[in-house]
């Protein structure tokens, strides 16, 4: 009988069964292993990518943003000392690239591309689907409209489920910072998605 691995406890999201945990891999990576980066690569790309979707709004963008933060993760493992955890590092190296992005972005939107608000209707079915999605839209079209600085903080806190001091570690900005930018970003938001309560 072939003996099976102990599943990995939830409350340690950097451990799981192949390769032990983050900073473990993290250091051999940093001492040239190729295949301890492949599994960090392999572990956490996929909360990335959400990240940086969520941040860009386009999958091309994500895609390039978090290939480039590997990259740059790969190049500076030697420097990598674990003050934060190994996911913490990954988003702010994330964040930044997309935030880069953002900020070199122009941020008008022709308003014909801004769906209305539907009426009525509010059932399942092609009606309540084409309702679902234009209020999908018109909160993408918002969360545009935002400053990159906000939108960062919100995507961490309300999409990716992060604590505010691990944001503020991300974001390199205080707690009390990053708990303005989060207020400003909901009020914005609260304003900008009035018409669709």
């Amino acid at each position: 009988m072939q003996e099976q691995e102990a599943p990995t406890p939830p409350e340690r999201p950097d451990v799981d069964a192949q390769g032990g945990p983050d900073w473990v891999l993290a250091v051999r990576a940093g001492e040239g292993d190729d295949d301890a980066f492949a599994v960090l690569v392999r572990r956490h790309s996929a909360s990335m990518l959400a990240l940086a979707h969520h941040l860009l709004g386009n999958s091309s963008d994500a895609e390039d943003a978090v290939q480039d933060a590997f990259i740059s993760a790969w190049r500076r493992l030697p420097q990598f000392r674990g003050d934060a955890a190994f996911r913490t590092w990954m988003y702010r190296i994330v964040t930044n690239r997309c935030l880069n992005v953002l900020r070199r972005r122009t941020t008008a939107v022709p308003l014909d591309t801004v769906p209305e608000p539907a009426t009525g209707n509010t059932g399942s079915g092609p009606p309540g689907a084409a309702e679902s999605a234009a209020a999908t839209a018109a909160l993408a079209h918002a969360l545009s409209r935002l400053n990159p600085e906000q939108r960062a903080c919100w995507v961490l806190r309300e999409l990716h489920g992060l604590h505010y001091e691990e944001i503020a570690q991300i974001v390199g900005a205080s707690e009390q910072t990053v708990r303005g930018r989060l207020f400003r970003a909901r009020r914005s938001l609260m304003k900008e998605m009035a018409p669709w309560r």
